[in-house]
């Protein structure tokens, strides 16, 4: 969950080329950029409608394989459940239905293949709650479309139960309550079509053991949490496109996140090890990207437009002074103790247009391992496994000082394009900045991290670094707190000295 302001209150270029090359993508649409001011040469500018045009399925059943008949109800889990492991099934087309029992559902054995032919759908018909459980490794499900199951909230129907080695292709997953997916370690889900369910599109998590090796690639997550449920739960941080949580070594690269109801994709504690590349990522009403008390990661080459005008345009309207930003990194940095393809949080190469704001870089001073306002309950940093070491007095000395806290600290963000048209985004105000800031610490009382310690700390001492980028329109910039609004060169000079080598221009051409 999102801790803003307010004390603790608040909240490749060949990896382009070659989905072009496969025909995984296709424009929309060129943006409105200048290539030649651009300083990456290899920005995702086209999206994978996957679920306008899903692949289809084999219109046979493939040799060995096991016919599922639409007209028998529950005639899916009958025949898994009477099969050896490894067998491949094959679904007719037409709408296939279980047995009429919210609990019912299909449980795998290891290995099994779901294939859908074109025009096959397995429906809850609003009555199951979950398509595909159990523990059962390596299932693979291609060509098929599930819709109509209702899971409850921060549960999922597709692989229920987060086993292992799953691999979900060409799928069109929809209109589903809950997560219309859940995630195991080395789930790939590529090609597929993840839109309108209640909650998540896909909700990484496993009780338990994180999630590790997980492959997100080329496909199109869109319009999800429809259930509204940060209207049902305020504050509860439960909603967007994908929700990644302690997940260790991603790969999220050549999606479609588009017009979900809150944030596009949302790494949510102790996560590590992300590579977010090659993604377009537009019109969410939140954030495209928010990276929380998480670890080590490269956001690269992506398309990152018009989003976040619902939700910042809300806050500004509302007075709150916190820059809502379209990237956002809470309590989250490069760690050098924790393993992972990187030490740092580097974001290059990334178009940032017309979205509301830019880059907030914020460390909740309130915020860490066992104290009250971490929202996180329970949970302690990758560098701390037991919660109650992190305590007074021990924690106001080395190593637990700094190893109790989620740090926003070597942050490098260069190489990037933001543009700002703000007759584009229809705003005045609040829609313009770039930031890096915390609030004064005074939570609890026997916190070491009390008055401007954090701020000082992210805003000057802990390697956050903006660099050699390019700057189209009216940008702000926020440093140490929400009241230090600075122009550009302000933000040049000292004690700052953040963009060196950066350009600034009014407008395009300017």
């Amino acid at each position: 969950m999102v801790i803003k302001w307010r004390n603790w209150a608040l909240p490749a270029a060949p990896l382009v080329l070659a989905l072009l090359a496969a025909g995984c993508v296709s424009t929309p649409g060129a943006p409105a950029t200048d290539p030649t001011a651009q300083p990456s040469t290899s920005v995702a500018r086209s999206v994978a409608r996957v679920c306008a045009r899903p692949a289809a399925g084999p219109a046979k059943a493939p040799a060995g394989a096991v016919t599922v008949d639409p007209a028998v109800t529950g005639d899916l889990a009958a025949k898994t459940k009477s099969s050896p492991p490894n067998t491949t099934f094959w679904l007719g087309p037409g709408k296939h239905r279980l047995e009429p029992d919210r609990f019912a559902q299909v449980i795998p054995k290891e290995g099994n293949s779901y294939l859908g032919a074109p025009g096959a759908v397995l429906d809850g018909g609003k009555t199951n709650q979950y398509a595909f459980g159990g523990t059962a490794r390596n299932v693979t499900i291609r060509y098929l479309t599930v819709q109509g199951f209702v899971a409850p909230q921060n549960e999922g129907v597709v692989n229920h139960d987060s086993a292992d080695g799953w691999v979900i292709e060409h799928a069109t997953i929809q209109n589903n309550s809950g997560a219309g997916l859940m995630a195991g370690a080395r789930q790939q889900v590529r090609g597929s079509c993840l839109r309108s369910n209640g909650q998540y599109g896909m909700n990484a998590y496993k009780t338990g053991d994180p999630v590790s090796g997980l492959v997100v690639e080329g496909n199109e997550i869109a319009a999800n949490n429809t259930d509204d449920w940060e209207r049902q739960r305020p504050g509860c941080g439960c909603t967007g496109g994908v929700k990644f949580w302690a997940v260790n070594g991603a790969d999220v690269r050549g999606n479609w996140v588009h017009e979900n109801h809150g944030t596009g994709l949302w790494a949510d504690t102790n996560n590590n090890d992300f590579r977010i590349e090659g993604n377009v990522l537009e019109a969410n009403e939140g954030a495209a990207l928010i990276y929380e008390t998480s670890y080590n990661a490269v956001i690269r080459n992506n398309m990152i437009r018009r989003n976040n005008w619902v939700e910042g345009r809300r806050y500004a309207d509302r007075g709150d002074t916190f820059p809502f930003a379209t990237v956002y990194l809470s309590e989250s940095g490069g760690e050098p103790q924790v393993r992972a393809r990187t030490d740092k949080i580097e974001i290059y190469g990334n178009v940032l247009e017309n979205n509301w704001s830019g880059i907030t870089l914020w460390e909740n001073a309130d915020r860490f391992c066992n104290s009250p306002a971490n929202t996180s309950t329970g949970d302690c940093t990758l560098l701390v496994r037991h919660s109650d070491r992190c305590a007074d007095p021990a924690i106001a000395t080395a190593p637990l000082y700094t190893d109790c806290r989620w740090k926003t600290q070597r942050v490098d963000i260069h190489n990037n394009r933001f543009v700002l048209d703000t007759s584009v985004v229809d705003c005045t105000v609040k829609c313009d900045r770039m930031a890096v800031l915390a609030n004064y610490g005074s939570y609890p009382d026997w916190s070491p991290y009390h008055g401007e310690r954090v701020a000082e700390a992210i805003t000057l001492k802990q390697h956050n670094r903006w660099h050699d980028n390019v700057y189209i329109g009216p940008w702000k910039f926020v440093a140490h707190d929400p009241s230090r609004v600075l122009d550009s060169a302000q933000w040049q000079g000292t004690p700052y000295q953040q963009d060196a080598g950066s350009t600034f221009r009014t407008r395009d051409g300017g």
